[in-house]
């Protein structure tokens, strides 16, 4: 992790990076459920979840957002904060032993309310070891001008 000032103009449409990856286990599941308490059965009930469709258990879809953004947190810029994510959503489901990594891409820039601040759109998928995306956001900026 570094820091890295990036000002509004720095930043331009269809810029992408790509994070390393990261394997899922079950203590994300246990310590996830116990920061949230939700222990619903889909997440920790390994003999339930046998008995149904998926056949095993998914992880929490608050999970892989946090796991799968902090995969983007290597490089910090002190020039940008965030106003939140947008359109989230849980495309397909992660199981314990899959390897998720993040790809992300500049897919919007705009004017602020305030004039030395820029807005940028970061558009965040969430990706599988099979290429599959199984979440995706849009990871909203505002951003110092130059």
């Amino acid at each position: 992790m570094y820091f890295k000032s990036t000002f509004f103009e720095d930043y331009k449409i269809d810029d992408k990076r790509i994070t390393l990856g990261r394997t899922i286990t079950e203590t994300d599941f246990v310590v996830h459920a116990g920061h949230t308490g939700d222990f619903f059965p889909h997440h920790m009930d390994e003999e339930w979840c046998k008995t149904q469709p998926f056949g095993q258990r998914i992880a929490h879809g608050t999970m892989v957002f946090a796991i799968g953004i902090g995969l983007t947190a290597s490089e910090i810029n002190p020039e940008a904060f965030s106003r939140g994510y947008d359109k989230m959503r849980f495309v397909k489901p992660v199981h314990i032993g899959d390897t998720i990594h993040s790809e992300i891409t500049i897919s919007e820039k705009g004017e602020a309310k305030n004039p030395e601040m820029g807005t940028v759109t970061e558009h965040v998928e969430i990706i599988n070891q099979r290429g599959e995306i199984v979440l995706v956001c849009d990871h909203l900026l505002l951003v110092k001008k130059k």
